[in-house]
């Protein structure tokens, strides 16, 4: 291949993966659409390769451009992979009775797992009536016509403990949770993935201030799996909850698996350097790799580069900020 057909090759799939980025709500059909676009514009430019066109091209080019065709091509089906809609399936298969002494409730149990594939993370979380009650309420405030003909069980004034009336409503609220997950802007909003996450981050933050770091890790683990599954196409979201699990492997003195982690928040920050949690993260994973024995010195130019920029302020240190997160 000459050099120019090289760099005509490049071009079109950088813009395919721009194509593909710009949309990341395409579906499988949009794909088919866009990609033909890609082809045309790439023959055109093959009939008039002139000089000054592969100059102004090649100015104009992303940092993507250094990767070699072959990269190209693999960071364009992970994109693809990402634009595709994770589904996910809900299920209530038990309950359980709780009694205080001032109180007596029905928590239910709800396991949320994705569809289309063996999924071995599976999620659970439990519920009560009451929960389920004041997510209906937050979304008819915010989703007033979208949740319109969306029926929510009623509360009864007697039977509540019945074993029939327990049924009834596990599956009404399976059925309740199927449905407003089909509707987009409702499984993206924020009062909808707090109801699944909020309860057992809000514990897992708690137990991070008290230093049980044990405990806060495992609800950690468990609840990270499911935001990501939430929030796909939304990385910074779960950027607080790496960075809480860095801190406590960190604490714990697991040094490889907190910097495990922090790889992964930093590449959900690597567009995002004014982020409130990238120079902690920044400054942490200096530490992790030199006593890892890793290359810490680009790290540290990373961490330069950010000084130079900005003006000296206060900044926290990871554990500072994970402890103000969730506080009631």
């Amino acid at each position: 291949m000459d050099q120019d057909s090289h760099c005509t090759a490049e071009r079109e799939l950088l813009e395919a993966v721009s194509s593909i980025t710009t949309f990341s709500t395409t579906s499988p059909s949009d794909e088919e659409q866009i990609q033909p676009k890609a082809e045309i514009s790439g023959q055109v430019r093959k009939e008039n390769p002139g000089k000054g066109d592969l100059q102004d091209s090649n100015a104009s080019l992303s940092p993507n451009s250094l990767m070699t065709t072959k990269e190209l091509q693999e960071y364009w089906r992970n994109e693809k992979r990402q634009c595709r809609q994770v589904k996910l399936l809900f299920e209530i298969p038990s309950t359980r009775i709780v009694e205080h002494h001032l109180s007596k409730y029905v928590m239910y149990k709800i396991i949320i797992l994705q569809t289309g594939s063996f999924d071995s993370n599976k999620s659970v979380i439990e519920r009560r009536y009451s929960d389920f009650e004041k997510l209906h309420r937050n979304l008819l405030e915010e989703f007033s016509e979208e949740m319109e003909d969306v029926t929510f069980p009623k509360k009864t004034l007697t039977g509540n403990f019945t074993e029939e009336i327990i049924n009834e409503r596990k599956l009404a609220f399976k059925d309740y949770l199927r449905l407003i997950y089909s509707m987009k802007y409702i499984r993206r909003s924020k009062k909808f993935i707090d109801f699944l996450t909020r309860p057992e981050l809000q514990e897992a933050y708690g137990c991070l201030r008290g230093g049980h770091y044990t405990k806060a890790l495992e609800i950690l683990l468990e609840v990270i799996g499911l935001q990501e599954r939430l929030t796909r196409g939304n990385p910074l979201s779960i950027v607080p909850t790496l960075c809480a699990i860095v801190v406590c492997h960190k604490d714990l003195e697991n040094p490889a698996s907190a910097f495990e982690y922090g790889e992964k928040a930093l590449s959900c920050l690597h567009v995002h350097t004014s982020h409130r949690y990238y120079i902690p993260l920044l400054e942490t994973m200096i530490t992790l790799a030199y006593e890892l024995g890793k290359d810490f010195l680009s790290l540290q130019e990373k961490l330069e580069e950010w000084k130079a920029k900005k003006d000296p302020i206060r900044v926290f240190t990871l554990k500072e900020l994970a402890v103000r997160e969730y506080v009631q």
